[in-house]
């Protein structure tokens, strides 16, 4: 058996013979090539190589085994079945296959031996054979390797060894030298840059692309400006925004400067009736102003023709980077464990402490929000400005949000991409130190992005058929951030990303004139967006699910109100009044501006009254509201799906209590049942068909719950049963919720009947497609009837129709229910 020391000497002498012996192979071509059977990447080097090596597969890749054969490259982890189909050396490579893991998204690397773990660092000795290999990666994926008895030791050990010296980074700070060693060779770079993007994808990085947006919402009064084309106004802002027709460039740029970081408010989406959605970050202090400089603002507030502006603060009800980084490390070790301890969670405590670790609760937050938001722009005729300290994390989250509830557009697989490169990439989410590729900048490192995508989850469970795309895109998506591969990922705003793509090949000083750069440019990196790249033909297909059209946009002409909407509603507020909201709560501050009443410290003075409750606006209370009584609802039931008039625009208002909000399994649990074997030094293969104790748990739960549902229908009148059975009428949406945080801005309207829910009320779709790749659910006629797509607090089915709590009351709303 070898030592750690002579071990890491042996691969060190290896190399020389190894990297010559691959350029000889690798050809001037930029295509793949076969080599021991792994199709490598152009100018990819083999390590290490392990045959007779047995990979666990996940619950979503069916449980079980796989053997193959394990390489290690200077790249990636890659696995290469057994069975696998020969590799085409015609075809374009890909990255990463579906059982390969990139070197830069490990965290830690484990082996398990006879009755003991251990954690492997580039300096460690073994003193004894592995036999699992189990790789914790950043994405919350924890990959296992069982290496078989007749593999020699010094092979298992010579791969564990190159594994965890390959994987760290070379210095903190180094992200750049690694991008160079693992995309630097002459033929990627050559097949990298002729990379094409995807041409019906709007970028939003031209005039034209900003122009196509404007058009496309209908927003006649609003206009692209290059005023921070070079941007000389703010550093963080994208070269072109949308303002106002009636301010002009020379005006707007006296507006700059009364804004933190530049970031004036400027148009993201408009409502097709006819409201506006803006982005702002706080107003400076203490600056000198003009006359003009107010005027010039207001105009900007309050859009192209809108005499009503909602200043939405996020700051007060939404968590702080610090706080989603704090929480998502709590979800982190729940879900895997500490392996430096080997202490796990009690099962009993699992729930409890998945509550403790604030992470739904986040989520619940910023739904909650985005929901008051949705329902402000619905009532159409105002402007939405949502502010935000700087304007670059929060504010992402909730007109990211807003927009997939509103907009059909940004359900579908090129919009939402489309919606996440304008609200995230161009606009200035700082992804380079959020994420933390670098490790070296800790307080600045917050998963804000990933919050999002748990959110959109969330959508998507409880309203699967009305998303063209899938939780196999979320999660694709998800595990692509954890890779600094990608040029969205690679930078806090549009301005460092366009320094990294120029080939600045000579600079200019005054005193030396043209000179060579000192550093070579950057390699040309892909954007995330190129899915061929990254994932196979049959993944990528599972992305997308049917869905049923939707017409295209109707802008209301002017932002006119529906002709359902009495006019009068607008005569109790002011023309040109601004509202504040701010914990739910609407105040009317007396001066829109701080430095108008001289305030010194936050967005609006401490001193304004704010209102104890929203009657005291009841122009805009009765105006927000007035979509819910005029509109009509599209009924839903479980086995005739929807009947009636559905307006394709209504917002999806999410359910947010307890049960409705889950756990999103299929990514954050799908790793803990190989952490919880590794932790507990487990040396035999667990078997295929045994099920993680939250599983079994929730398995025994649904089995009480379709018992009951069948002996209550064995218990009631054959026309109850079968009325029961096709599940009660339900509307398309619900904001009616009760407690656990979970209150809704707006009240459902109707008293309740007979104890049962409240007229009005209504719970999301029932999913009327099933392509996520989940497990079958339960078939059964009661299950269908009554109990089918329930929610669970674990894993966040969607909820189907309550049952009523007895037949009296059902009786009492059989007139109202037929009719």
């Amino acid at each position: 058996m070898l030592t750690g020391s002579k071990s890491t000497f042996k691969v060190r002498q290896m190399l020389p013979d190894i990297k010559e012996r691959m350029l000889s192979q690798s050809g001037t071509n930029a295509r793949s090539r076969d080599v021991f059977g792994l199709r490598c990447l152009p100018g990819e080097l083999v390590l290490q190589r392990v045959a007779m090596v047995r990979k666990k597969l996940t619950a979503r890749e069916g449980r079980g085994w796989l053997s193959g054969t394990l390489f290690c490259t200077h790249f990636r982890v890659a696995f290469v079945p057994q069975d696998a189909p020969k590799p085409d050396d015609n075809a374009e490579p890909v990255l990463l296959g579906d059982h390969d893991v990139a070197l830069a998204s490990i965290e830690k690397v484990v082996v398990v031996g006879p009755n003991r773990t251990k954690l492997v660092t580039p300096n460690s000795s073994l003193k004894f054979t592995p036999e699992e290999l189990v790789l914790y990666c950043r994405d919350l994926r924890v990959v296992c390797f069982l290496f078989d008895r007749l593999t020699p030791d010094p092979q298992v050990i010579e791969m564990t060894h190159t594994i965890a010296k390959t994987y760290q980074p070379l210095k903190p700070g180094s992200v750049l030298s690694f991008q160079n060693a693992a995309l630097g060779s002459v033929e990627l770079k050559q097949f990298l840059s002729n990379r094409r993007r995807d041409a019906h994808m709007n970028w939003y990085e031209s005039t034209s692309d900003l122009e196509q947006e404007v058009e496309r919402c209908g927003a006649s009064g609003w206009r692209v400006s290059s005023v921070n084309e070079r941007f000389e106004m703010s550093t963080s802002l994208p070269r072109f925004i949308v303002v106002p027709q009636k301010v002009l460039d020379t005006e707007l740029k006296k507006s700059f400067a009364h804004f933190n970081d530049g970031r004036i408010p400027r148009w993201c989406w408009r409502h097709p009736r006819g409201s506006d959605l803006l982005r702002m970050s706080s107003f400076q202090n203490n600056i000198y102003h003009e006359k003009d400089d107010i005027r010039n603002l207001e105009l900007i507030l309050f859009g192209s023709h809108s005499s009503l502006c909602v200043v939405v603060e996020l700051g007060e009800e939404l968590p702080s980077p610090a706080d989603i980084q704090l929480a998502h490390g709590r979800l982190r070790s729940l879900c895997l464990g500490d392996i430096s301890t080997s202490v796990t969670v009690p099962d009993d405590k699992w729930l409890s402490t998945l509550e403790g670790t604030h992470w739904l609760d986040y989520t619940r937050a910023c739904l909650k929000k985005a929901s008051e938001v949705a329902c402000l722009l619905r009532s159409g005729h105002m402007t939405v400005a949502l502010q935000e300290a700087d304007d670059r994390d929060m504010s992402c989250v909730v007109s990211s949000l807003v927009q997939v509830m509103c907009d059909p557009h940004c359900r579908n697989l090129l919009g939402f991409q489309s919606l996440v490169q304008k609200e995230w990439v161009t606009a200035g989410h700082r992804f380079y130190s959020r994420i933390n590729y670098h490790r070296d900048n800790d307080k600045e490192e917050a998963p804000v992005f990933l919050l999002f995508l748990d959110c959109v989850w969330q959508l998507w469970s409880q309203y699967p058929s009305r998303f063209q795309l899938t939780d196999d895109f979320l999660l694709a998506l998800h595990d692509s951030t954890h890779l600094p591969l990608f040029s969205s990922f690679l930078g806090n705003c549009q301005r460092e990303r366009c320094r990294r793509s120029q080939n600045l090949g000579q600079t200019y000083t005054p005193v030396n004139g043209w000179r060579d750069a000192s550093e070579p440019p950057d390699p040309p990196l892909p954007s995330v967006w190129d899915w061929s790249l990254q994932c196979s033909k049959q993944r990528r297909g599972r992305f997308t699910q049917p869905v049923s059209g939707t017409p295209p946009l109707q802008p209301v002409i002017n932002g006119n109100l529906n002709s359902d909407l009495d006019a009068n509603r607008l005569t109790d507020a002011i023309p040109g009044s601004v509202f504040l909201l701010s914990r739910g709560i609407f105040s009317c501050p007396a001066n829109l501006l701080p430095w108008r009443s001289g305030g010194t410290s936050g967005v609006y003075r401490k001193s304004h009254r704010r209102a104890p409750s929203s009657e005291n606006v009841p122009g805009l209370e009765r105006l927000i509201k007035a979509w819910s009584l005029t509109e009509v609802p599209a009924v839903h039931t479980f086995n005739s799906g929807l009947h009636g008039p559905v307006d394709p625009y209504q917002p999806l208002i999410p359910l947010l209590m307890g049960p409705c909000v889950g756990l999103w399994r299929e990514c954050y649990h799908r790793g803990a049942l190989h952490a919880e074997v590794c932790l507990q030094a487990f040396s035999h293969p667990t078997p295929a068909d045994s099920a993680h104790p939250l599983e079994r748990l929730c398995q025994e739960v649904q089995q009480l719950r379709d018992k009951l549902a069948q002996a209550a229908l064995d218990s009631q009148p054959d026309s109850l049963a079968r009325k029961t059975a096709a599940g009660p009428r339900r509307d398309a949406n619900s904001n009616q919720t009760t407690d656990n945080n979970a209150t809704f801005l707006f009240a459902a309207s109707g008293p309740p009947r007979g104890g049962g829910v409240a007229k009005g009320a209504a719970a999301p779709p029932t999913p009327l497609n099933h392509n996520s790749g989940r497990a079958p659910r339960p078939t059964s006629a009661a299950s269908r009837g009554v109990n089918a797509n329930r929610h669970t607090f674990l894993f966040g089915h969607a909820p189907a129709a309550q049952t009523r709590p007895n037949a009296k009351a059902d009786k009492s709303g059989d007139a109202s229910d037929d009719s």
